[in-house]
């Protein structure tokens, strides 16, 4: 099942509802993420990261995920 920018928007804000969150790309396996969250305050970008995948819900999981890339930027706002 092909996924879209809509569902990972979706996926990511369903954890991240006050974020500020965008999603490009339109070929159904690469996509570009930026999300920006308050949460994100005191936390490295590897475990901001870490906490994005997480929102996916195994949708980049192995060979069969849904996902294949997603270049994710992620910070606190300013």
């Amino acid at each position: 099942m092909a996924i879209n920018a809509t569902d990972i928007e979706n996926l990511i804000r369903a954890s991240f509802p006050n974020a500020k969150i965008r999603v490009d790309g339109d070929d159904g396996q690469h996509f570009a993420a930026e999300v920006i969250d308050d949460s994100f305050k005191g936390m490295n970008r590897v475990q901001q990261q870490r906490a994005v995948y997480a929102a996916l819900k195994g949708k980049m999981d192995g060979a069969h995920g849904e996902l294949h890339a997603l270049a994710l930027t992620t910070k606190a706002p300013e």
